[in-house]
């Protein structure tokens, strides 16, 4: 079944949740997973309160009524009084607060006089208090894409929810290391077209979020949530994103599920459900509203200062975008090589540690290296192994066995990759026809290959070859 987007009043916004490093939002406590075994278990049951509307929140009144108790566990060295709310918060995160800020400018938003921290009623057990605190820092942003211009009308800072371990039929058991830590949340307009435009939007926002310094890597430290709706369906949040490649068959799914809701004659209701790892969605409950929102007033407003505003301006990144067409037109590689090098720590390491030689050979072994083994090395065991390469000691072909070597912690013995000279090659190729007649080039090029791997150049065997077959 083809979907015309547009005929059915396809509506779509995103919601992107991107954790930040350094401290929590309101306390020292560090931002890791903390493998550390659990010294603290603690019992809580939760209710809901009524918002600034004077209402409770439909979702957190849903929450409610499952009555489960909620399990929360740690490690005392990780967490403190703040997660357990025992202990008011702390200030605000100013490096936090920085980043967040950093990250609107690049979203050309508009940056708020005054930051005031609401609660957010939560009662599902994921903040311990009952309420997620979350602040307003930035309004009336957007983002150029190939349908137009996507709108993002605010940009937050909130505290990251508590990871869930465990679900039973009364009680869900919670570890608290993630609690509080630092997450923006970008919020676009509902202007996105269609499925695949939704993802071209969350990868563009994705790439300006690692642009920035203190922004988390990894699988986990970022979500993204997608709204969406349609004639004669209703308004449904999506969340549990981890892959933007599933963002299009998801919408789709979602889509499709409504349209024969309608044509069955069945009435649709707001809602937040999850995306499954089968591309399907599954209902978690009914969408929250306004009335979940009430000022925090345990934590002073923040006044933003114009004029550290424009010194952040002065100090913005460039774009991961910017960055990885420079690297193409530098070193004259593709533009998939050049954002694999731009991501690449080891990258700028060895470049200066081999300054004035040909950059092309760490450039080929930092995109050529099997993930597997480049994720397990050190940037020494590339310097050392690149080190024999710009000696003279081994062709470049040798680099990667001899990393792998290093990986399996072998011994290196270099004179075994020594490299042979173009007149020993030359000998040895017009050897191998003299004893093999009538063969083609390209046999003749693996038996050379085979019998001089990681000490001839490829290139340099082919010429030869091509030399002497006519």
């Amino acid at each position: 079944m083809q979907i015309n987007y547009q005929d059915l009043g396809f509506k779509c916004g995103l919601e992107i949740h991107q954790q930040l490093e350094g401290k929590k939002l309101f306390c020292s406590c560090p931002t890791l997973n903390s493998d550390k075994e659990f010294d603290i278990k603690v019992e809580r049951k939760l209710r809901a309160v009524a918002g600034e509307t004077g209402d409770v929140d439909i979702a957190a009144e849903f929450e409610m009524l499952k009555r489960k108790r909620f399990l929360y566990e740690s490690n005392s060295e990780d967490t403190c009084l703040v997660e357990y709310d025992e202990e008011p918060p702390h200030l605000m995160n100013n490096l936090a607060l920085e980043t967040t800020i950093k990250v609107a400018l690049l979203l050309n938003s508009k940056i708020v006089d005054e930051i005031q921290v609401m609660r957010k009623t939560v009662v599902d057990g994921s903040n311990v208090s009952g309420f997620q605190r979350t602040a307003l820092v930035a309004i009336n942003g957007f983002i150029e894409t190939s349908h137009g211009k996507v709108v993002i009308p605010t940009i937050c800072l909130e505290e990251e929810a508590a990871q869930k371990l465990e679900e039973g039929t009364d009680f869900v058991r919670y570890k608290l290391d993630r609690l509080g830590i630092p997450l923006i949340e970008i919020a676009t307009d509902s202007s996105i077209k269609d499925h695949e435009h939704a993802k071209e939007t969350a990868s563009h926002i994705g790439m300006v979020l690692r642009s920035v310094e203190n922004v988390k890597r990894g699988l986990g430290t970022i979500r993204q949530d997608v709204n969406i709706s349609i004639m004669e369906g209703a308004r449904t949040e999506i969340k549990g994103f981890q892959d933007l490649r599933s963002i299009p068959k998801v919408i789709e799914y979602e889509v499709k599920r409504q349209l024969e809701a309608i044509k069955a004659g069945k009435k649709l209701s707001k809602e937040v459900r999850k995306a499954e790892t089968d591309f399907t969605t599954s209902f978690l409950r009914p969408l929250p509203g306004a009335a979940r929102l009430y000022p925090e007033t345990d934590v002073l407003p923040v006044k933003v200062d114009k004029n550290h505003i424009e010194k952040l301006k002065k100090e913005l990144p460039k774009l991961l975008s910017e960055k990885i067409e420079e690297f193409a037109k530098r070193y004259n590689i593709s533009n998939d090589m050049a954002k694999e090098l731009v991501n690449d720590e080891n990258f700028e390491y060895l470049r200066q540690k081999f300054k004035g030689k040909d950059v092309w050979a760490i450039v080929r072994v930092l995109t050529n290296t099997p993930k597997e083994i480049k994720s397990k090395l050190k940037a020494e065991d590339f310097e050392e192994v690149l080190s024999y390469f710009y000696e003279g000691n081994i062709s470049k072909e040798a680099i990667i066995d001899l990393l792998e070597k290093k990986l399996r912690g072998e011994k290196l013995e270099i004179s075994e990759f020594k490299a042979i000279s173009e007149e020993q090659l030359e000998n040895e190729i017009k050897k191998i026809i003299k004893e093999k007649p009538n063969l083609n080039a390209s046999a003749y090029m693996g038996l050379a290959m085979a019998k001089y791997r990681g000490k001839v150049d490829g290139k340099k065997v082919m010429e030869l070859v091509k030399k002497f077959v006519k």
